[in-house]
């Protein structure tokens, strides 16, 4: 399990590294032996529909606070040495970085599920909304599995 006690889960409007990500999290232990990563995208299609714009918004502080959970509930319930999760919020291009996972474990095994286990909960639970510009006007999108 992860030894450093700051945050590994956060929301910025700013992009992020992946290889910066996983250079970080490679610091929490000598014992890694397996990351899996989620790398979410802003994609131009959905439901047949083109998207020319993606906004996101989220609940301040309660979002934070479900990212921690998820990192820790992770960390736990998979037995992983460490987790981490950044979510961008605001005007998103297409083709841009959205979200990442990041699961570290000593083995793949582990790894690929709680990072799995992390995106869909992740979706389910955390109060960051999607909107996108499509051809029809905005639309907000509901979780999807």
């Amino acid at each position: 399990m992860s030894t450093t006690t700051e945050t590994k889960a956060r929301i910025q409007r700013e992009d992020f590294s992946v290889t910066d990500e996983i250079e970080a999290i490679k610091k929490s232990s000598k014992n890694i032996g397996g990351i899996v990563i989620f790398l979410g995208t802003g994609r131009e299609l959905n439901k047949g529909e083109n998207i020319s714009e993606l906004n996101f918004e989220h609940y301040p502080k309660m979002a934070e606070k479900k990212l921690d959970e998820i990192c820790t509930k992770a960390i736990e319930d998979y037995k992983i040495i460490d987790m981490s999760i950044i979510h961008r919020i605001g005007p998103i291009d297409i083709g841009e970085n959205i979200v990442l996972i990041v699961a570290a474990g000593e083995h793949r095994k582990e790894a690929f599920e709680a990072c799995e286990w992390a995106i869909a909960e992740l979706k389910r639970t955390t109060p960051i909304w999607k909107r996108e510009t499509t051809t029809k006007g905005e639309v907000w999108v509901q979780a999807t599995p």
